[in-house]
């Protein structure tokens, strides 16, 4: 019988470690493959290792919320599959992923004893960690069952806890003395404090190092989008029947996303010192509001290399996952150019911040009935139209505002003469 090492596995560009969350398995449990063994978190996104092997937990050698190195040994399983030999010992890779691989590092043999007693109520979705908090903020176990978990099978994360502590704390009005600008005296009224959590601390991180980083400069363009909508509504029903996908119009604006940076490949590109790196590979972020607030960037890879059909399959499932926080590390790693769709809250237009190391981010915004001049070979008539606001941040290091004008155009054209 071979025993099989599971490392933790690279998880995406810069990601050196993770913190253990939650053990799914306790030493002696017998495992199927591709059964999840443990919960993790990174300062990306959670995400779980599933074991690569049918057999049995014989250690497991990192306790909830130690926070192991990229590469370094966790568990080890021992493989009952046919044809093992006594005495192998192999490094298992339970997750593939687009990074160099990182040899193993000696990890500690800290082998968990599991002696905890069953827990009841809600306490059996919750970790360590996660009850850790709660007893620290004096939550009860009646209040831990307002709160709704994000995780597998419904348990509650690290997240969740600190959403609901936030939300509380908001709610019981916290009042804190200021000081008045005019009488330099403490002000009476109250204030919110709401803290950060850890994904809108690393936004912001992410944003404010963007605009240091990238010459902003934001251009706009009106897009007709009336056949569009119309060429839509007329096929989704057939669509949905034929390829078992919802058809939204995400997917056509990617589609036409696409067609554009295949025109102008230098707004696929990043900036290395002074060498400009136009990327071969597209692969489109689509920036995704969480139930909480906050923002993700799941990416489709190759989208250039995907039908209509295929971009409309991958759009409803990384949408899904997000909003369900089931995103894997190296799905929201790797993209070369952002769109973010500002219509779904009724907003005309913006002027969206560079995703980093991208040199451009498009927005769209919301599709509005308004009354447009039409031009015809029979002279100009007054319409109501379906019309669109466009805008392209970009980078003016690398795009200038002719190649800036020149996408947008031509991603309204395409919007503009559907399929």
């Amino acid at each position: 019988m071979s025993k099989i090492e599971i490392a933790l596995p690279a998880m995406g560009e810069g990601i050196i470690e993770a913190t253990i969350t939650k053990w799914l398995v306790a030493v002696g449990d017998e495992v199927s493959e591709d059964q999840s063994l443990v919960e993790i978190a990174t300062d990306k996104v959670d995400s779980e290792i599933p074991s690569p092997v049918a057999g049995k937990v014989s250690e497991i050698l990192f306790k909830e919320g130690d926070v192991p190195q990229v590469g370094q040994i966790i568990a080890i399983i021992e493989d009952k599959s046919k044809g093992s030999t006594a005495g192998d010992n192999l490094k298992s890779t339970p997750v593939q992923h687009e990074t160099q691989e990182t040899e193993p590092i000696n990890a500690p043999a800290a082998i968990i004893e599991t002696t905890e007693k069953p827990l009841s109520g809600m306490l059996h979705k919750t970790s360590p960690l996660v009850r850790k908090i709660a007893k620290q903020e004096g939550l009860s176990e009646q209040e831990l069952q307002q709160v709704k978990g994000t995780g597998l099978n419904e348990r509650i994360t690290r997240n969740d806890i600190l959403d609901y502590i936030s939300k509380r704390n908001i709610q019981t009005d916290i009042k804190i003395p200021s000081v008045s600008a005019e009488s330099n005296q403490p002000a009476s009224s109250a204030v919110e404090v709401i803290p950060m959590d850890r994904m809108r601390k690393l936004i912001a991180e992410h944003m404010v190092a963007s605009k240091q980083t990238s010459a902003h400069v934001t251009s706009f363009i009106e897009a007709d989008v009336t056949d569009l909508v119309s060429w839509r509504s007329a096929n989704k029903d057939s669509f949905a029947k034929r390829e078992g996908q919802k058809l939204t119009l995400t997917p056509l604006f990617v589609e036409a996303a696409v067609k554009a940076l295949k025109e102008h490949p230098w707004v696929n590109s990043s900036i290395d010192g002074d060498n400009i790196i136009v990327k071969r590979n597209i692969n489109i972020g689509l920036a995704a509001a969480l139930p909480n607030g906050n923002l993700i960037v799941p990416v489709i890879k190759n989208a250039d290399k995907l039908s209509l059909a295929g971009l409309a399959e991958k759009v409803n499932d990384l949408a899904l996952r997000a909003r369900n926080n089931k995103l894997q590390p190296d799905e929201i790693q790797g993209g070369t150019f952002t769109i973010t769709n500002l219509g779904m809250f009724e907003t005309l237009t913006g002027t969206p911040i560079i995703n980093q190391p991208q040199v451009a981010i498009l927005a769209i915004g919301s599709i509005s009935k308004r009354v447009v001049v039409v031009e015809s070979a029979h002279g100009d008539t007054i319409a109501i139209r379906q019309m669109a606001m466009l805008s392209l941040s970009y980078d003016h290091r690398v795009v200038d505002g002719a190649l800036g004008g020149m996408f947008l155009k031509t991603v309204r054209d395409h919007l503009q003469q559907p399929r």
